[in-house]
């Protein structure tokens, strides 16, 4: 398969490109699109055979369950069964963004894209281009991200097709993503909404509309039923091993110098994601992936993904990242480190 290559303006995307994509995705296609987040792999989400091809193409388990894109609020009444007071002020908050409200679902979404549950996750993306896109397919797209399953979610249309090309029938290239970490997903069917998946939509940000807000267990390691994308398995890995080392910023640079002077001494390359802050203190021989600096966690957010893929051409045998305070977007940054390392933690 050779997969067709569309370039549009992110903030003025022509739109009879955009309608000739929408055409694929009617006709059960498979299209790689933008969003403010990362990319993401579409498909008619009301197909259950056009979404089997998403989990074919990425080799992800079949039980992981997909986010439903919509282009208007009021198409979420087509999808959910109920919409709790807590997904409504959330929706009135933060749509269009990076958050996906977890529903009951309405008998008619396959179960293909909820992971046989009885809710379905639903999304209205703040990516003009996402949004125009799916308005004109006239249907809401099932995406996960577009990247072979467990590796770091792409922000670039060319990371999409370092993994999918051939695969996949169509991408859109409208620039990299500008967040670059995904949706915050929250669970609205619990009498205390229950998050998920931290994202884009901060747990602040949470609080500040609800109140309260619980925070799943599961976060901290896998479960055997992942109720929203992201849950359950290794992801967003690169190619060589990961450890992942947590300390205050005082200790960090002991931990890591002591660990990549252990896997130096060994005959190991070493490669390291780490704050502007810690670069300068490695041992010359390292080679450094640098996210950005400590405090700046929405910068941090943006380039991690593409640190963790700069690893994929170079010849490391370990990679030792440096973890963050979890403040803001730093929540989803250490989510997305500690599953890219396997749970493989340092601590002091």
């Amino acid at each position: 398969m050779r997969t067709k290559y569309y370039k549009v303006d992110s903030a003025n995307p022509d739109l009879t490109v955009l309608a000739e994509a929408a055409e694929l995705l009617r006709q059960g296609r498979l299209v790689a699109f933008p969003t403010e987040t990362v990319y993401g792999l579409g498909a008619n989400g009301l197909d259950a055979e056009a979404v089997a091809g998403i989990f074919e193409a990425k080799g992800r388990p079949a039980d992981n369950p997909l986010i439903l894109h919509i282009d208007t609020v009021e198409q979420l009444n087509d999808l959910a069964a109920a919409i709790p007071a807590s997904a409504r002020a959330l929706i009135g908050r933060y749509w269009p963004g990076p958050l996906t409200v977890v529903v009951k679902r309405q008998s008619h979404v396959p179960n293909v894209v909820t992971g046989g549950l009885d809710t379905v996750a639903v999304r209205l993306p703040a990516s003009l281009t996402a949004r125009e896109l799916i308005r004109l397919a006239g249907v809401p797209v099932a995406a996960p991200s577009a990247n072979t399953s467990g590796r770091p979610s792409p922000t670039t249309a060319q990371d999409v097709l370092s993994d999918l090309e051939g695969k996949i029938d169509a991408i859109i290239d409208a620039g990299p993503c500008a967040i670059g970490v995904e949706s915050t997903v929250v669970d609205c069917t619990t009498p205390v909404p229950t998050l998920l998946r931290p994202g884009g939509i901060t747990y602040e940000m949470l609080i500040e509309v609800l109140g309260e807000i619980e925070v799943d267990p599961a976060l901290a390691c896998s479960q055997s039923i992942p109720r929203s994308p992201g849950m359950k398995y290794t992801h967003y890995a690169p190619v060589a091993p990961m450890f992942l080392v947590e300390s205050g910023a005082d200790y960090a640079a002991f931990i890591l110098n002591r660990e990549i002077n252990g896997a130096l001494a060994a005959g190991h390359t070493v490669g390291a994601v780490v704050s502007a802050e810690m670069a300068d203190s490695l041992p010359p021989q390292v080679i450094a992936s640098v996210y950005g600096p400590r405090t700046d966690t929405a910068l941090i957010a943006a380039n991690l993904y593409t640190a963790l893929r700069s690893f994929d051409n170079k010849a490391v045998d370990v990679i030792y990242a440096e973890g963050i305070a979890e403040q803001d977007l730093g929540l989803a940054v250490m989510n997305r480190l500690r599953k890219a390392a396997g749970y493989r933690i340092i601590r002091e």
